[in-house]
């Protein structure tokens, strides 16, 4: 006499014919199951499972209704991937091919999606924005509701079928002991950062600047108003009077689009005490230099640089980009003027990112960068002293910084 087969096994039994009966059933529902909330579609999907199968056992028919609430509510078999929150990055890369990355590393995800779902599951996404994905549009930018940034792109651009990727953002601000900073050195940070000094974060992609530049705003006085910027919105500060702006892709007419630079202009006129650009990679560099030289002391912004000479090469290099045609050697007067320091963010191969080292701009675009702090031994530690003032002259930024030192 055979045995049956045993619960477990259960997950492998989609029960396709009853789920198609559900969809179904959904569409010529009175009402639109996408906004519902999670608990409440379930509620009614639990309803309709028991009058169409009402023999169903009660492991199976938690399994079917999983898997429509991610299809209907969510991100179909992506879900469980976003529900894990040690997970920081997903990889779509085609049909059944997904990777993640946790804590650093990418590893292959068990998870069957075919090229249609991932289709389905990104235009589930965009719809709401007026955004579209097809073979005229076949590459978009969106943020998900929980702040997730999700990049799609299709075939013929993707000839191996559609990708997707997804960069998680914890709930919690991330300190700077998490990127190889302790206390001692913690403390100069802080002195840079309320002494008002135009700070910029450099570093590879996913290195973690924008998770950095977020432990460097904590530093900043709650008193003070802040304005952060950013093509996805991404900061996620703990001061309460926080402004976030964030850029707008054009619609599937082609129109709507506002820019970082809009945002950045904008910005202006909000009467910040610091402005926080979360990257600068386009025009915007070059507002964001006359917006430093101006009376905005204390800004934050990010780059995509190697180290922090590059990092202050293509800033210029995006500067002279700008509509705004001004000669090089007025762009690196307005850059040496605009930003005291860099700093360095690395990821290393076991994939921690940490700082690797902070250097000061020098006294005139012909000098190099020079060192305030570096990692020596594995450690970062003080091999030099500010010579540039603090911008708050509130703040004895020498006094601190002597006192981090010794």
């Amino acid at each position: 006499m055979s045995r049956p087969a045993p619960e477990s096994s259960v997950r492998d039994v989609r029960e396709p014919a009853l789920r198609a009966t559900l969809h179904r059933r959904l569409l010529d529902a009175p009402f639109d199951p996408t906004l519902l909330e999670r608990p409440e579609l379930r509620a009614r999907l639990e309803r309709m499972l028991r009058e169409e199968a009402p023999l169903l056992t009660a492991a199976k028919a938690s399994i079917v209704l999983d898997d429509l609430v991610d299809d209907v509510g969510g991100l179909g078999p992506l879900e469980p991937l976003l529900a894990d929150p040690s997970i920081t990055e997903i990889m779509v890369n085609g049909a059944n091919r997904v990777f993640i990355e946790r804590e650093g590393r990418i590893v292959a995800a068990e998870c069957e999606i075919d090229a249609a779902t991932i289709v389905r599951v990104v235009e589930r996404v965009i719809a709401p924005l007026g955004l579209r994905l097809d073979r005229a549009s076949p590459m978009v930018d969106a943020r998900l509701a929980d702040g997730s940034r999700l990049h799609a792109v299709l075939p013929p651009l993707a000839p191996d079928g559609p990708c997707v990727s997804i960069r998680r953002f914890g709930s919690r601000p991330v300190p700077l002991v998490a990127f190889g900073v302790e206390a001692e050195t913690g403390a100069c940070f802080e002195a840079l950062v309320r002494a008002g000094w135009n700070l910029v974060v450099s570093g590879a992609t996913s290195s973690g600047k924008t998770t950095c530049c977020n432990a460097l705003a904590r530093a900043i006085d709650p008193v003070e108003r802040i304005v952060t910027i950013e093509e996805t919105a991404e900061l996620r500060l703990d001061q309460p009077h926080v402004v976030r702006l964030e850029a707008r892709p054009a619609n599937a007419e082609g129109t709507g689009a506002v820019s970082v630079r809009d945002l950045v202009r904008s910005a202006l006129r909000m009467r910040p005490d610091r402005i926080i650009v979360g990257e600068v990679r386009g025009g915007e560099a070059l507002d964001m230099l006359q917006a430093c030289n101006t009376g905005h002391d204390g800004s934050l912004s990010t780059v995509h640089a190697n180290s922090p000479d590059d990092a202050l090469a293509r800033i210029e290099t995006l500067a002279l980009g700008a509509d705004v045609r001004l000669p090089l050697s007025a762009i690196r007067r307005q850059l040496v003027s605009a930003i005291d320091a860099v700093i360095q963010v690395r990821r290393s191969p076991e994939g921690r990112r940490v700082i690797v080292a902070v250097s000061e701009i020098g006294p005139d675009a012909d000098a190099p960068t020079r060192p305030l702090l570096a990692r020596v031994g594995g450690r970062l530690v003080v091999c030099g002293s500010p010579s540039r003032p603090a911008r708050r002259t509130e703040i004895a930024l020498d006094r601190e910084w002597s006192a981090c030192a010794s």
